[in-house]
């Protein structure tokens, strides 16, 4: 039997704030006015680990402002704790001491949850140090592909050693500093690899040279490098080579953004019901190619304003169908997916092929949802083709463990009655209080 709708998960529960309060933050919060919904979005969890990551680093301590509180990033937090960095936690700011030398244990287990920034780059922080290492990992992410990594760092001199299947956790790295150097990196699965070594550059004795042999979702990698510059590193590309100079970092005050990914169902929701919603903190400035999410929006007929200090979304009752590549926004791609059959042609997703090694495949997960709602759907290697025209009836949804995969298809249950999830509480990984805030904001339309 399906599991129902949660209440509040983690104890966060939704507070109205008004329409200029800050952007970011532990969890959702919401107002309506004057007949427009005002959303604050968490943090965005890709430049929270990024953050956390240039905080360790650095030289000096970093205040972090308004980073995801969620299971990731916990657990990031909570594996540079096993480290030996200390982490200060507030409930809008983290205070991270800086090690510039790498972890102050010489032996430390660290478990990474979910969290694939976390199983990734914690394993490449503790090699510029001293000691050994261990990392594991859920089962879910003892499935996801860590080979190009290891084979980067290995070819940096790197001692790391799978212990079970190679290219996955859990892994030891018996870490003496990294010198530098050129490495190739293969990095068309993730751009998590590239990133890590990005990351890493600036802690080598002599810095790296990074040939990109193949790339997806570049704007993450454009995230990486932004922030590095915050942090008083600096990357050159030439083609597809990354050059990072040695020099390490320095301490900073670092504000977050909200998640572009998550803001995408909020904007989907307003797109299929006609409603408004305006995402505060997220405007033409944004570090996250993912907020790309409202152009495809536009294109389907939405109206889209965005802003130098937020996005707006509104629903015009169209949708229209189209064909995109989303090989750069592909965290969005479940979200157009579970919009489609409200469109009133075919939606075809191209150039996705990633989307496989995710938490689940989301590629099949997608199809196979909207097969059981009664959707028309056809898949490829690396695309898939919603089919609109049949009457959608409500399901349980699988959600294969994904927290994206439910966040989706809840934009889905706007329009049909009856949608239920078998596991609705993995929203925790990246949005604790999602199914409240979700319910919050559609109850004032």
């Amino acid at each position: 039997m399906a599991a129902p709708i949660p209440g509040p998960i983690l104890g966060f529960r939704g507070r109205a704030v008004p329409s200029r309060g800050r952007p970011g933050g532990a969890g959702g919060r919401r107002a309506i006015m004057r007949g427009m919904t005002v959303v604050e979005i968490p943090g965005s969890k890709s430049i929270t680990a990024r953050a956390l990551f240039l905080a360790a680093a650095a030289d000096g301590v970093t205040t972090l402002v308004r980073p995801l509180r969620s299971d990731d990033t916990e657990g990031f937090a909570e594996g540079l704790a096993r480290l030996g960095y200390r982490v200060g936690r507030t409930r809008d700011a983290w205070q991270v001491d800086g090690r510039p030398q790498g972890p102050a244990e010489p032996e430390a287990d660290v478990y990474c949850r979910d969290g694939a920034t976390t199983a990734r780059f914690l394993p490449t922080l503790a090699a510029a140090g001293h000691g050994t290492y261990r990392f594991d990992a859920s089962p879910q992410m003892r499935r996801r592909p860590l080979g190009p990594l290891s084979r980067a760092l290995r070819d940096l001199g790197v001692d790391l050693r799978h212990e079970e299947a190679e290219g996955h956790h859990p892994l030891t790295v018996t870490a003496t500093g990294v010198e530098g150097g050129e490495v190739t990196l293969d990095a068309g699965q993730s751009s998590q690899y590239l990133t890590a070594l990005l990351l890493l550059g600036p802690l080598t004795r002599t810095g790296l040279r990074v040939l990109v042999t193949d790339l997806v979702s570049v704007p993450y990698v454009e995230i990486t490098i932004a922030m590095m510059r915050a942090f008083g590193a600096e990357v050159t590309r030439e083609g597809n080579v990354f050059v990072v100079p040695p020099g390490g970092y320095r301490a900073t005050t670092y504000s977050i953004e909200p998640d572009a990914s998550t803001a995408s169902y909020f904007f989907a929701a307003a797109a299929v019901t006609g409603g408004e919603v305006t995402v505060p903190g997220l405007g033409a400035d944004a570090l996250q190619g993912d907020l790309g999410f409202v152009d495809v929006l536009r294109r389907m007929g939405a109206e889209v304003s965005v802003g130098p200090n937020g996005t707006t979304v509104r629903g015009t009752g169209e949708l229209r169908g189209l064909t995109v590549a989303m090989r750069d926004i592909s965290d969005t791609m479940p979200t157009l997916a579970a919009i489609a059959p409200f469109a009133s042609g075919p939606v075809r997703i191209e150039d996705v092929a990633n989307t496989r090694v995710k938490e689940c495949d989301r590629l099949d997960a997608c199809a196979e949802n909207l097969r059981r709602l009664g959707v028309e759907v056809a898949t490829g290697p690396d695309w898939i083709e919603i089919r609109p025209g049949a009457p959608l009836t409500g399901a349980e949804i699988t959600s294969y463990g994904d927290h994206r995969i439910v966040m989706s298809f809840a934009v889905t249950g706007l329009r049909v009655p009856g949608i239920s999830f078998d596991d609705p509480g993995c929203v925790r990984k990246t949005f604790p209080g999602f199914h409240e805030e979700f319910a919050a904001l559609t109850a004032g339309w």
